[in-house]
């Protein structure tokens, strides 16, 4: 299902009653085309500890402020450095964030403690339509991670909100994520601009805007969503097997009496697998499908999740990246 037309988004179910919950410091779930978001106001710090305690998240990851398309950057960011303004040019509205040095409008429960915040600007009309109205009788910015449990995997529909949280929380419908996969996020606190966590937005299109790639991820990198060792875990321990391993893999796993699911992309699911899905080769369309399959797959009682190793080419890097913390999710219990 693609997101709603602009011109309808506005009149959106829900959209009234989740302004009036923001304002009152209450959580809401929005739809972006990324994936959807927890959101609660930015401003209000007691409003923002709701998300951390509901989602059992660490208190010192922070999180990312989403604003409306004319809303003053300078409200929230003291400092926006002249690569800040090319990318928010080439790329918001968009799935990427922007780490910069916040203003004292900030509080510190957003940002982990830290003195940067992560910003975006969301593309879905229906994100829009709400940070708008929010706007008229509240800060205008929604602080929100990923609707999900910390660690677990990332929602791209409603009922993906509902089936985590059940029905207390309001959830805003817009229908399934266009991407599929979270925002690019670039540091842009330090001088040369870092890229923190691959998106659907590349290093090449990041390098075309900025004149030459940005760097790799560093010791003193400011912590960012979607950053840790273990993220983005299925329930089920999940493996990544290279294909030519796929099939004796899910055959050892199989006659050990483990109820294997497996995600496959350049070959069929191997015939031993309890049940399997088949994900496209292309890696847009695969990062766009992931969370779906990997929340399918774990829905079917697996007990364990095999998933073929993807590509190893540049266009790929976001969807290895959130595959190889999903498999560290099995043997690390930190990030959950």
């Amino acid at each position: 299902m693609s997101a709603p037309n602009p011109r309808d988004a506005a009149q959106e179910p829900g959209l009234a009653e989740a302004v009036s919950r923001l304002c009152r410091g209450e959580l809401v779930a929005l739809p972006t085309e990324t994936v959807y978001g927890l959101g609660a106001d930015a401003a209000n710090p007691e409003a923002v500890a709701r998300i951390f305690a509901l989602k059992g998240r660490p208190a010192d990851h922070p999180l990312i402020v989403h604003l409306a398309p004319e809303a003053p950057l300078e409200a929230w960011a003291r400092e926006i450095p002249e690569a800040a303004r090319r990318l928010a040019a080439a790329f918001w509205p968009g799935p990427l964030t922007m780490i910069l040095p916040k203003t004292a409008r900030v509080p510190a429960a957003v940002t982990g403690g830290q003195d940067t915040v992560g910003i975006r600007v969301p593309s879905h009309p229906v994100a829009q339509a709400l940070l708008r109205a929010f706007a008229r009788t509240g800060s205008g910015a929604i602080a929100a991670p990923s609707a999900n449990r910390f660690g677990h995997v990332s929602p791209t529909t409603a009922q993906h909100v509902r089936d985590e949280f059940g029905p207390g929380l309001l959830v805003v419908d817009g229908g399934a994520c266009d991407e599929g996969l979270e925002s690019t996020i670039v540091d842009l606190s330090r001088g040369r601009p870092v890229l923190l966590r691959p998106g659907t937005i590349t290093r090449e299109q990041l390098a075309a805007v900025l004149g030459a790639p940005p760097a790799d991820r560093d010791a003193e990198a400011p912590r960012a969503s979607g950053t840790l060792t273990s993220h983005y875990a299925p329930r089920a321990p999940l493996e990544l097997a290279e294909a030519a391993a796929l099939d004796a893999r899910v055959r050892e796993a199989a006659a050990a009496g483990t109820r294997v699911a497996v995600l496959a992309h350049s070959r069929p699911v191997p015939r031993e697998a309890a049940f399997g899905r088949q994900a496209p080769g292309d890696a847009r369309a695969y990062g766009h499908d992931l969370y779906a399959n990997l929340r399918a797959l774990d829905a079917n009682g697996a007990g364990l999740i095999v998933v073929e190793t993807p590509p190893a080419g540049r266009d790929w890097e976001a969807v290895r990246v959130r595959l190889s913390r999903a498999a560290a999710g099995a043997d690390d219990e930190d990030e959950t």
